[in-house]
């Protein structure tokens, strides 16, 4: 099997949020920004600390079964305000709404190229 590009790896953590009713989706590429700690940020958010980490598990488990590609760490699991998946040049944020207003990471890269990924109904 050929490497996942970080463009396949991007949209599978996509489909694993959505698969889990994540919403507010944001894809930021950073891969013009000489300064950027990484490619691409993805960020979103649930409702709860256990949709959270509902998320972070199906973002795992999706991205691993469909491209045998599973994170570095995963860290704030603990209390599931904010869990961080570093998947090397891909960094996923997952929120619960409070932190992500407080954070607003995209807006401290808004250089970037953000997207918004519609929320499925």
């Amino acid at each position: 099997m050929t490497e996942a590009s970080n463009e396949q790896i991007v949209n599978a953590i996509v489909e694993g949020i959505q698969n889990r009713k994540g919403h507010k989706i944001v894809t930021v590429d950073l891969t013009a920004l000489p300064e950027a700690p990484c490619s691409y940020f993805v960020i979103a958010e649930g409702h709860s600390s256990t949709q959270v980490c509902a998320i972070a598990d199906e973002v795992e488990d999706f991205v691993r079964k469909s491209l045998r590609v599973k994170p570095f760490v995963v860290d704030g699991v603990e209390n599931a305000e904010w869990i961080a998946m570093d998947y090397g040049q891909i960094i996923v944020h997952i929120f619960q709404r409070e932190p992500r207003a407080f954070y607003d990471i995209e807006h401290l890269w808004e250089d970037g190229k953000l997207k918004e990924i519609p929320d499925l109904d």
